[in-house]
Formats: structure tokens, C-alpha cells, sequence
């Protein structure tokens, strides 16, 4: 299409619109000479005068008669295909699967509420839960994801990030346990045997950073997937476990077979944040769909007791 001037079809569209060349100008907002110079291109490229004149006036060839409904079509079309999309979306009448890749502890707090506001508000629309098992941009790249939720890793430059939730280790040990008949101080903590949840296995993190700092160093015993299953061997053994506090705050309910059987305490030393992102890939930044979808994982946050 190397000799067609798409630019030329709003023009086309305005002089069989209007039947005058001042008038679409006037509709274009060109001066009547500019449209007149147009006119002369329509004519050599279509090989049709299309406009004759007749007295003070213009009337259309039969060629104009005949395409002009459609060349309304084809510019309404062209207009809607590459203008900006609308960014109004009716959640109700929105019908998408997104897929949504976060660890077991996002699962555990906020999946239900979430599910529940979607239902709510889109009931056509389907969450599709998958394990964060990488930390990567992978998923998010190719399109196998639509938002990603958790601690930032090893992401591409171009994917977008918005942190939304804050939270951090607080540490878990059975009810009667040695370690809590008297104040919990770094060189105690740093005694005792410790379980570590790490999907990738690795054992070495920040607690082992700020005990380093002040010349301790402690004992792992067990590395194991999920924080649950720390939990589940720091209750029934001597063995200490570190966990996120918004999984075991007493006020959450679901949280009550998880500390079943445990004390949970302050860590005795100062460890950053864990700072929960959102994050997706540029491609989805301006869909009102995935927009609208960001803006209710955020506001599931804020709402949640546990934030």
C-alpha cells in the first residue's frame, strides 16, 4: 500500500459527507485551499472527479454515490482501530482469565478477599492462581502472566513495579520453649536450632546478615518450601523458625491453626522490610482491564487487617 495515502480517507469521508470543499474544511479545521489541493488528489488517485460542479454548488459522481457509506464505515473504523482506547471499563460486562503468579503467603491472606471483590464486582472475569516458583520476567514477558505479586528479584529493566503492602519476620518457636523463659537477646536467639524456608534452598539471608553484624552466627537444621511447613516443624520440635508477621498476627482468623501450639516473638535484631510489590509489563500499563485489575489487588490490600 506504498501509493495509498491513508491520510487522505477522514478528508474523503468530510467532501462526501458535506458535499462542499469549505464545508469540510470547516469539519477538518484546513483552510478551503488546503482541502481543494486534497480534492485534486482524490481525483488522480480514484480516477474520478467525485465532486462536479452544478450552478453555485458541487454534487457527487455516481463513483461518490456508491462509496460514500462506505468510506464512512472504513473511517469510523480506522478511527476506533487507532485512536486511544477508551479508558472507562464496566467490570461487569468484562470476560478475561488473568493469571496471577505469587507465592503461598499472598495465596493464604488475600486470595479469598480478592476472589470475593472480583465476584462482586465482575463476576464473568477468572482469577488463575500459579506458584512464583522464579523470581523472573519471564512469564511476564511472553505473556503466560498478567501481574506478578511479591518481594522484587532478578526482573527486566522495562517491567513495572508498584509496592502496595510492608511487612516483616517476626520469629516462631513452641509454646514452652527454652528460648522464651527470659528475653529474647540475639546471643540466645542465635543458639538455638533454626528451620528456613527458601524455595530455591538457599540458606544464607538477612537474618544470618544482622547476626553476622554482631559477631553471632546460628545453626540451620532444616530448609524447607513454604513457611507453613517451618511452622509445622517449629511446633513440634526445639527448633525456631522466622516467619512474615502479617501470616501469624493473632488478629487474622485463618491464622489460628497456623499458631496453634506456638509463641510468636519480636526478633532481636534489625532486619529491612519485606516491601510487596505488583508487577507487570508495559504492554498492559494503559489496558483499562489490567488497570482496573491493579487497582483492585491494591485496594484488597488497604482493606486487609492484616496490612
Amino acid at each position: 500500500m506504498n501509493d495509498v495515502d491513508l491520510n487522505l480517507l477522514p478528508a474523503l469521508d468530510a467532501l462526501l459527507t458535506e458535499g462542499s470543499v469549505t464545508g469540510a474544511a470547516r469539519r477538518l479545521g484546513l483552510s478551503a485551499s488546503a482541502m481543494s489541493r486534497t480534492l485534486a488528489r482524490l481525483r488522480s488517485m480514484t480516477g474520478d472527479p467525485l465532486l462536479v460542479r452544478a450552478g453555485v454548488g458541487l454534487v457527487p459522481t455516481p463513483r461518490a454515490l456508491a462509496m460514500r457509506e462506505q468510506v464512512r464505515e472504513v473511517a469510523r473504523d480506522a478511527r476506533a482501530l487507532l485512536g486511544r482506547e477508551t479508558t472507562e471499563i464496566d467490570p461487569a460486562a468484562l470476560e478475561r482469565t488473568f493469571v496471577v503468579r505469587a507465592n503461598e503467603g499472598f495465596v493464604a491472606l488475600f486470595a479469598a478477599p480478592l476472589v470475593a471483590t472480583v465476584i462482586r464486582a465482575a463476576p464473568r472475569v477468572r482469577l488463575r492462581f500459579v506458584p512464583r516458583l522464579v523470581k523472573d520476567a519471564l512469564g511476564l514477558r511472553d505473556g503466560r502472566v498478567d501481574l506478578e505479586i511479591g518481594v522484587l528479584g532478578k526482573s527486566g529493566p522495562e517491567v513495572r513495579t508498584h509496592a502496595i503492602f510492608r511487612d516483616r519476620f517476626v520469629g516462631v518457636a513452641r509454646v514452652g520453649h527454652p528460648l522464651l523463659d527470659t528475653q529474647v537477646t540475639a546471643a540466645s536467639f542465635a543458639q538455638c536450632l533454626h528451620v528456613v524456608a527458601s524455595r530455591k534452598a538457599v540458606v544464607h539471608g538477612p537474618v544470618d546478615d544482622a547476626l553476622a553484624e554482631l559477631g553471632l552466627r546460628r545453626t540451620i537444621v532444616a530448609v524447607v518450601a513454604g513457611f507453613p511447613d517451618a511452622l509445622r516443624i517449629a511446633r513440634d520440635s526445639d527448633v525456631v523458625a522466622q516467619v512474615p508477621r502479617s501470616l501469624v498476627r493473632a488478629d487474622r482468623p485463618s491464622a489460628a491453626a497456623l499458631v496453634e501450639g506456638l509463641e510468636v516473638f519480636e526478633l532481636p535484631m534489625a532486619l529491612p522490610e519485606i516491601v510487596i510489590s505488583a508487577m507487570w509489563h508495559p504492554r498492559l500499563d494503559v489496558d483499562p482491564a489490567h488497570r482496573w485489575l491493579r487497582e483492585t489487588v491494591t485496594a484488597v490490600f488497604r482493606a486487609s487487617p492484616v496490612v
